[in-house]
């Protein structure tokens, strides 16, 4: 896992930050008995993970021959032989 690059891309940076956020304020606003401002961060959540989405869609996600770790096999057996 620590060969890719799983997660390194503005995209992935970008869904995850706004989906914490969202954690973080459904958190809070259940501490504090709030159901909308709970209900309004569980919508940051799904928001993060479409906005992420949408970014890797327009080309800040990983490269699709990129994605499934192709290339890795290679450096390894490379590695392996060597």
């Amino acid at each position: 896992m620590a060969g890719n690059n799983h997660g390194h891309t503005p995209a992935a940076w970008t869904g995850v930050t706004i989906s914490f956020i969202g954690f973080c304020v459904a958190g809070a606003f259940m501490v504090m008995a709030q159901p909308v401002g709970f209900w309004a961060g569980i919508g940051l959540v799904f928001l993060g993970g479409i906005v992420g989405w949408a970014m890797s869609k327009a080309g800040m996600g990983m490269p699709k021959s990129d994605a499934h770790g192709k290339g890795q096999d290679r450096t390894r057996s490379a590695a392996q032989a060597g």
